[in-house]
C-alpha cells in the first residue's frame, strides 16, 4: 500500500537516498519564528465565534450550576447564540406532546418556558438563533405510541421513533412550528381547536434553524428533510415574518453529499423559500486507549479532515446557492467515555484530566483561524453545559464548582479580540512545528493568535515588532479562571502545552 502511495519513482528516491547515507525525505530545517506579514491580506473576516446552548436539568432552575451558566452566559455577550431543547428530555422540548383530539389538546409550555426564558434573558441586546429541534413523535407513522418518562429530568434517549410523518403535507408539521413561534413572539396562539393560549411574551427571533442532524435523526432522506424544511419555514413566517432560516445541521456533513446537492438547489424548494444559511457540525473522536499524547495528533488531524470537508461544501454552496452563509455551530470534542456513560444512562466517576479542557479549548482555536481564512459566517463552539452521563467532555463550564472551564475562556478571549471585518494577513516565515499563528489587523490595532497544538511546551522566536506586545494567556495554570494577562520580553515566548494566546503589537 506504501509503494502504491509513493510511486515508483517514490520509492526509487528512497533507495537512493539510504544508499549515499540521507535521510529519506529530509529537509533542510527553517528557524522557528513567528513572522507577520501585515502587507498582505489574505482574507477579510466574516466570521463571528459564538456557542450552542442544549437544554438539559443542570440549565434549569435551582440546579447548583444553573446561576453560574447564565451568569457566564450573559458575560460572553456572544451573537449567534444557538439555543437547542432536543430529544433526551421531550417535556423541555416539545410543547405538544399527545395528538389533537376534538375535545383537547395537550399544548405545555412548563417545562419549556423557565429555561427558555433564561435563555433569552441572558443574551438580550445579542442575535440567537433558535431551534426546537424535536418533532412531536405522535406525527410520525409508528407501530405503537412513543412512551415517553412523566420525570420531565428523566433522560430518554428513544423519542425520535418513526421515519414518515403522518401528514405527507406538511401542513401538520408547519401548524406546530407556527404555533410555537407563535407563543414566544405573538403573545399566544389559537390551537387545532380554536382555544386561544395566551403567552404574554413578545420576543423576537432573528434566526431559526430547522430541525437538528437529521442525517441520525429519524434517518430524515435529503428529499424528505427538504420538504419539511420548507412546511416548517412557512409556518414560521406565518407569524415571524422577519425570522431568517438556517438547514441541514447535519452531524456528518461528509457522509452524503446528497444532502447538500439536494437542499442548495432552489429548485427542489417552493417558491420563495429563503436559504439564508446552512449548518452542520464537526466533534473529534479519539479512541477508547488514548490519552493526551494521542489526543494531539487526534484531535488537530480530524480537524483538518473537516476542514477538507467544509472546503468541498463551499464548492458546492458558490454553484448552487452562493448568497447562502454558513453556520459550523456545533464544534468540539466527545471523548468515546461519554459514549458508554449514555449507553449505561449513568454518570462515571469524573475521569477527564484537566490538561484536557486546554486540549479542547485549543482546537477551537485552530478550527477559529481556519475557518475565518475558507470565509465561514459563524464558528460555533458546542456547548455550554455537560456533565457526567450527558457529553461531559463537551461542556463549556466546569460542572463541579459551576465556572467557567478553559474552553469558554478561549471562546471569551477570541470573541472578545476578534471580529467580523479583521483583516487576516500573511506569514513572512513558516509556521513553527505545532504551533499555529495568524495575525489579524482590527479596529483595535494589530494582533496575533498563537495556538499550541501540542502536549509539550513550546519556545519560539518572535520578530521584532513583536517584542514587548502585550498579551492574554488560557493555559492550564489558568484553570478556570479567566485569560492571564503578561508582555513579551525579549526575543522568545512560551507557550504552555495547548496554550492560546493573543499578543497585541504596541
Amino acid at each position: 500500500m506504501r509503494k502504491s502511495r509513493l510511486g515508483m519513482g517514490g520509492v526509487a528516491t528512497l533507495i537512493a537516498a539510504a544508499a549515499i547515507g540521507i535521510p529519506a525525505l529530509s529537509q533542510e530545517k527553517k528557524q522557528e519564528k513567528v513572522e507577520i506579514d501585515w502587507d498582505k491580506v489574505v482574507i477579510v473576516s466574516k466570521s463571528t465565534p459564538t456557542l450552542q446552548v442544549v437544554t438539559n436539568p443542570m440549565l434549569n432552575p435551582g440546579s447548583p450550576i444553573h446561576d453560574g451558566s447564565f451568569t457566564a452566559l450573559k458575560a460572553l455577550g456572544a451573537d449567534y447564540v444557538r439555543y437547542v431543547p432536543w430529544l433526551p428530555y421531550p417535556k423541555i422540548a416539545v410543547a405538544e406532546l399527545e395528538p389533537p383530539s376534538k375535545d383537547k389538546t395537550s399544548w405545555d409550555f412548563t417545562y419549556i418556558d423557565p429555561v427558555t426564558k433564561d435563555l433569552l434573558a441572558a443574551t438580550e441586546g445579542h442575535s440567537t438563533i433558535m431551534n426546537f429541534s424535536t418533532i412531536p413523535a405522535w406525527m410520525f407513522k409508528t407501530d405503537s405510541p412513543v412512551k415517553y418518562p412523566d420525570d420531565p429530568n428523566q433522560v430518554f434517549w428513544d423519542y425520535t421513533k418513526g421515519t414518515e410523518l403522518r401528514d405527507p403535507t406538511g401542513k401538520e408539521l408547519g401548524d406546530y412550528f407556527g404555533r410555537l413561534v407563535s407563543w414566544f413572539t405573538q403573545g399566544g396562539f389559537t390551537d387545532e381547536n380554536g382555544k386561544r393560549h395566551d403567552s404574554g411574551y413578545h420576543y423576537t427571533f432573528p434566526y431559526w434553524e430547522v430541525l437538528n442532524e437529521p442525517d441520525i435523526e429519524h434517518s430524515t432522506a435529503p428529499e424528505d428533510y427538504t420538504k419539511r424544511y420548507d412546511a416548517i419555514v412557512e409556518g414560521i413566517r406565518r407569524v415571524s415574518p422577519n425570522t431568517k432560516f438556517m438547514g441541514l445541521a447535519l452531524a456528518f456533513p461528509g457522509a452524503k453529499p446528497a444532502y447538500f446537492e439536494h437542499f442548495l438547489n432552489p429548485k427542489n424548494h417552493k417558491k420563495g423559500i429563503p436559504l439564508d444559511y446552512i449548518s452542520f457540525h464537526f466533534y473529534s473522536s479519539p479512541a477508547m486507549d488514548e490519552s493526551l499524547d494521542g489526543w494531539q495528533h487526534t484531535f488537530f488531524n480530524q480537524a483538518d479532515g473537516f476542514l477538507a470537508t467544509t472546503r468541498y461544501i463551499l464548492a458546492i454552496r458558490d454553484r448552487l446557492s452562493p448568497q447562502t452563509k454558513v453556520d459550523t455551530d456545533e464544534l468540539g470534542v466527545i471523548l468515546p467515555t461519554d459514549g458508554v456513560e449514555i449507553a449505561a444512562s449513568k454518570a462515571m466517576p469524573d475521569h477527564i484530566p484537566h490538561r484536557y479542557w486546554n486540549a479542547a479549548g485549543a482546537l477551537y482555536g485552530y478550527l477559529f483561524v481556519e475557518l475565518s481564512k475558507l470565509g465561514v459566517d459563524v464558528i460555533g463552539e458546542s456547548q455550554l453545559v455537560g456533565y457526567p452521563s450527558q457529553f461531559p467532555s463537551v461542556s463549556m463550564m466546569d460542572y463541579n464548582n459551576g465556572k467557567p472551564n478553559s474552553r469558554y475562556w478561549v471562546l471569551k478571549l477570541i470573541k472578545d479580540n476578534f471580529h467580523p471585518g479583521d483583516k487576516l494577513v500573511g506569514r513572512k516565515s513558516d509556521e513553527p512545528a505545532g504551533v499555529t499563528e495568524q495575525g489579524f489587523i482590527t479596529s483595535d490595532g494589530k494582533k496575533v493568535l498563537l495556538v499550541n497544538k501540542t502536549n509539550t511546551e513550546k519556545v519560539v522566536q518572535i520578530a521584532e515588532d513583536l517584542s514587548g506586545a502585550s498579551s492574554l494567556t488560557v493555559d492550564e495554570e489558568t484553570g478556570d479562571e479567566e485569560p492571564r494577562s503578561g508582555s513579551v520580553q525579549g526575543s522568545e515566548i512560551k507557550l504552555a502545552p495547548f496554550a492560546v494566546t493573543v499578543l497585541k503589537v504596541k
